[in-house]
């Protein structure tokens, strides 16, 4: 078939595809356009609307208080539940504390001594009960003949914490931190297995007991952890507050008796 197009009108034509911008071969090599089929297929019809992409599942959140419950049940010594406290990730506290204060005294002593939290210089030494309320905690109990570095059960103290970890700027701990602590807690009385339990404190009494008000409770036998407890003011107190100290021997000479009384291991 012959072009009708004379060479001056291709000519306008190219120039006027120039100015367009059509200035480069489609492809390598040129094509035959009288030797293509009439009409070329149509491509595969597309979907109107093409199904959205299903969002990735989310981890559902971790819930502090089962972790915790596993990790501590899972804990066949104290030593091992040192060691689940010292990586368990769900409690803010320890990113600003200094050390991890989990215990000091003889594991195996009759009566286990049940704090706060840790102060300045517990945080500092790793140790619970070493300022100057642990200072006067050692005197108290010097005088019923009960000392963390007793030689044998029957004369030693076990002490710790409900937190491992210094609060900042020694606040009272968040009713969500004791929660996620007091499962440590109860297995650390069960591996320790003392015979009796003293409830040092308002956060103390909280955790072993679900109440605060340790001015009322204390001097009144209960149970804690399936112990028999009994609950005490804090040395801390005692140092604001020096008249409350007779309340506190009180409670040490009765703690004596219980002691004398009670039945050996």
């Amino acid at each position: 078939m012959e072009s009708k197009l004379t060479p001056e009108a291709a000519l306008a034509s190219l120039g006027w595809q120039i100015e367009l911008g059509a200035t480069e071969a489609v492809g390598d090599a040129p094509v035959d356009r009288y030797t293509l089929p009439e009409k070329a297929p149509k491509p595969a019809a597309k979907p109107a609307h093409a199904p959205p992409l299903a969002a990735p599942a989310k981890a559902p959140p971790a819930d502090p208080v089962a972790a915790a419950e596993a990790a501590a049940g899972a804990a066949p010594t104290l030593e091992a539940l040192r060691s689940a406290l010292d990586v368990y990730p769900h409690c803010d506290l320890r990113r600003g504390a200094r050390n991890l204060v989990f215990c000091d005294g003889d594991p195996g002593a009759r009566l286990m001594i049940i704090g706060e939290a840790p102060g300045r210089d517990e945080d500092l030494q790793g140790k619970p009960f070493v300022g100057r309320a642990g200072q006067l905690l050692d005197r108290m109990f010097d005088a019923i003949g009960l000392a963390r570095t007793g030689q044998t059960p029957e004369a030693a103290l076990y002490i710790t914490n409900i937190l491992p970890w210094r609060p900042p700027q020694n606040r009272d701990p968040e009713p969500a931190e004791i929660a996620m602590m007091r499962p440590f807690m109860a297995r650390h009385v069960q591996l320790a297995d003392p015979e009796l339990i003293v409830l040092m404190g308002n956060i103390s009494c909280e955790a072993g007991l679900g109440r605060r008000g340790v001015t009322r409770l204390r001097g009144q036998w209960t149970e804690a952890y399936g112990r028999p407890a009994l609950p005490m003011l804090h040395p801390a107190y005692l140092l604001r507050n020096p008249a409350a100290k007779r309340d506190s021997w009180a409670d040490l000479l009765a703690l004596k008796a219980r002691l004398s009384t009670s039945s050996r291991r």
